[in-house]
């Protein structure tokens, strides 16, 4: 029991740590996507999940397909997985970005969508 509270402990350690950093301090990294960028490319990533979703493939084939897609999308939007990531947990750190970032990737896509012919 000891040793499961212990491993606990130290699997959360990182994760408390890094909540005690105030955004201010944060640097920025050194490839952070600028915001119009990554609104952008999660358009892209929240529209190649819906399809790959809506081809019916069988689970792997379509983890496989998504996986492909996604270089695609990276690739047009002149990035790659890593500033992705890093611009991720950059902007995850300031809550109020990251929810206005996403607010703006629901308003596109919800905008798309209007767009589109209704289904019968």
């Amino acid at each position: 029991m000891k040793n499961l509270l212990r491993i606990a402990l130290l699997a959360l350690a990182p994760v408390l740590l890094s909540q005690c950093e105030r955004p201010e301090e944060q640097v920025p990294p050194a490839k952070l996507l600028p915001r119009a960028q990554l609104v952008s490319l999660l358009v892209d990533m929240h529209v190649t999940e819906a399809r790959v979703e809506a081809s019916r493939l069988p689970h792997d084939s379509a983890r496989a397909l998504f996986r492909e897609q996604v270089k695609g999308v990276y690739w047009r939007h002149d990035t790659d997985e890593a500033a992705f990531r890093e611009s991720m947990r950059y902007y995850a750190t300031h809550g109020k970005d990251l929810e206005e970032i996403y607010a703006t990737v629901v308003d596109s896509i919800s905008m798309r969508q209007a767009k589109l012919p209704p289904t019968p």
